[in-house]
């Protein structure tokens, strides 16, 4: 049998011990992370080779193969805040009932009365919180800051009063921040201490055969992976979108279904896969009987109006 590979794996990240991510905890081959958006996927192996070498011309006489190494890539397109944690070992957080500020700025009108409005810059039911820092800093016309600070001002809700009256008309640049409910916020820290850990990965992809071009499932099994606490995050206006790389280095471990060899890499190509017959049915059929649901029913429709698509 021989087969092609064109085709990008979806891998699954399984905890090795019970793991802490934020308020879940994962207990031991739970899985914690799941890929399915990635672009690309690679395993790479390498080995170091010593060679005796001697007589005439210093030739190679014998080799010696070791330090056998394997990483497997997985570039992913996006990233959730588990993912993030798991790939720089950040501490993620969220815990319910507390509350968190978050930093906001925006640029603003003095009113003829003296007070800025900030309501554009916050939600519904967001207020300018007047227990932290607030700078309000006058701007030139093309919106740069000059760095004459507007002070003594009253925190009213959303909006800033008491600016002196030489300030009216003037366009400024607000420096403040809001109280949110930690249930929509995720907080990710980043510290000096703590580094990515160890995995048992599961991928799966598609190998193409060559005699009949019929897709097997393969998959593979990395039983200890280590990934790599290196990330970079590319944040521009222009050119593709910025992905996150997941590099794993593999090293010896059981998997879960043979507990007396220990490998790097288990590869399962399943054979007796068939081409499969693709089905197409109408979307608009009305069988016999049938009648749409009240509760999709648009409130319009009993007028006689139809919905808009």
């Amino acid at each position: 049998m021989k087969f092609g590979v064109r085709e990008i794996c979806n891998v699954v990240f399984k905890a090795k011990a019970d793991t802490v991510i934020g308020t879940s905890t994962f207990k031991a081959g739970q899985p914690v992370l799941y890929i399915d958006s990635a672009t690309a996927s690679t395993i790479e192996g390498a080995a170091t080779t010593v060679y005796a070498q001697g007589g005439r011309g210093n030739t190679r006489l014998i080799a010696w193969e070791g330090e056998k190494t394997l990483t497997f890539t997985v570039e992913d397109a996006l990233l959730s805040p588990i993912g993030f944690s798991i790939l720089s070992g950040a501490g993620l957080f969220k815990k319910k009932g507390q509350e968190v500020h978050v930093h906001v700025t925006s640029q603003a009108y003095v009113s003829g009365s003296g007070v800025i409005d900030l309501t554009d810059a916050l939600g519904a039911e967001e207020e300018i919180d007047s227990t932290s820092p607030v700078f309000v800093m006058i701007t030139e016309s093309d919106g740069s800051i000059t760095g004459e600070l507007i002070r003594d001002l009253t925190v009213d809700g959303k909006t800033l009063t008491g600016v002196q009256r030489e300030n009216y008309g003037k366009t400024v640049f607000v420096d403040f921040y809001v109280i949110k409910d930690s249930d929509v916020v995720s907080e990710l820290q980043i510290d000096a201490e703590n580094f990515a850990g160890n995995y048992y990965v599961e991928a799966s992809t598609l190998f193409r055969r060559e005699s009949d071009g019929v897709d097997m499932p393969a998959e593979i099994t990395l039983p200890n992976v280590n990934i790599q606490s290196n990330f970079t995050f590319n944040m521009a206006a222009t050119g593709d979108p910025s992905t996150f790389s997941f590099t794993m280095d593999a090293f010896p471990g059981y998997t879960i279904f043979d507990r007396t060899k220990k490998v790097l890499c288990a590869i399962q190509i399943v054979e007796d896969a068939e081409a499969g017959v693709k089905l197409s049915n109408s979307v608009m059929s009305h069988p016999t009987g049938f009648n749409i649901p009240e509760a999709e029913n648009d409130s319009n429709t009993e007028h006689g109006e139809a919905d808009s698509i």
